[in-house]
Formats: C-alpha cells, sequence, structure tokens
C-alpha cells in the first residue's frame, strides 16, 4: 500500500505553497515574455490587476479554469505553468521528495537552479529577446547576436 503524504505547506501559516510561488513565476515570465501589463492580462482574463499580483507572487492560489484563461491569453498551454519546478520546490512542499517523483532527465522536476536566480527569467533579458525578434532585418539581427557574442567572449 502506497503512503500518501500531504504537502506541509499548504496552510497559510506556513506560507505560501512552493507551487503556487513557481506557478505565479511563470505566469509572470510569460506576461513578461510577450510584453503584457498585470493590467492587460487582468482585463483580458476578468480580475483586478492586484489579483494578478497576487497570483504572481503566489499569495492566492489559481484555480484550474482561469489558469487556463490566463494560458489562452499569454497563449501557452496549463503545462507551462508547471515547468521546471526544481527538486528544491518538492522537497519545500513535501518535506523530502516524495517516492512517486524521480529527479533527473525524466523528471518531473528540474535540478536546475531557482527560477528566481535564473537571468532568464529577469525583465531585461525579456527585453532584449523580445525587441531582438522585432528587428526585422535579418543581417541586421545577424550583427547584434554576433556583436554581443564577441562582447561576451571578450570579457573571459
Amino acid at each position: 500500500m502506497i503512503e500518501r503524504r500531504l504537502p506541509k505547506n499548504i496552510v497559510t501559516e506556513n506560507g505560501p505553497d512552493p507551487i503556487d510561488v513557481h506557478v505565479g513565476l511563470r505566469i509572470r515570465l510569460r506576461r513578461n515574455l510577450v510584453g503584457m501589463t498585470q493590467e492587460q492580462l487582468a482585463s483580458s482574463v476578468g480580475v483586478t490587476f492586484q489579483q494578478i499580483q497576487k497570483y504572481e507572487r503566489g499569495f492566492n492560489r489559481v484555480s484550474a479554469s482561469r489558469l487556463y484563461d490566463i494560458g489562452n491569453v499569454l497563449s501557452v498551454p496549463i503545462s507551462f505553468f508547471f515547468q521546471d519546478v526544481s527538486a528544491q520546490v518538492a522537497e519545500e512542499r513535501y518535506g523530502t521528495l516524495p517516492e512517486t517523483f524521480e529527479v533527473g532527465a525524466a523528471s518531473h522536476f528540474a535540478e536546475d537552479e531557482a527560477f528566481e536566480d535564473d537571468p532568464l527569467s529577469r525583465t531585461e533579458t525579456l527585453e532584449l529577446v523580445r525587441n531582438y525578434w522585432k528587428i526585422r532585418n535579418e543581417r541586421a539581427r545577424g550583427q547584434v547576436y554576433a556583436l554581443i557574442k564577441a562582447m561576451a567572449q571578450a570579457e573571459n
């Protein structure tokens, strides 16, 4: 018989659930990547921008139907919001990793750094990528790429 462990951080006195925080961070990441404000997203899904703020911080849990609406507005499947859940998040939630999960290549969890520390989630990075792809001239875009790459190599 498999023993079922309940997540210990579900109770509000322990703070936001780590999965809710992760989902909120993924909402913010995608919203920023598409260049949408909290107000625009809120209007599109029928909530206040304060509610979007609470979702993005993990203070309020996003219902399945609302997450579906958010995914539609941001043009991503619901699974996007659960990608890259780290083993650390799972351990925070359960105390230890559940036996049903394996950390590794075929895992439900990614072993990379915490999402918050990922330079790819920074607003500056998102703006850079968004603006890079706005350059319609392929040659000019290639030159920008070459310049950035050369500058980065010169730093090493």
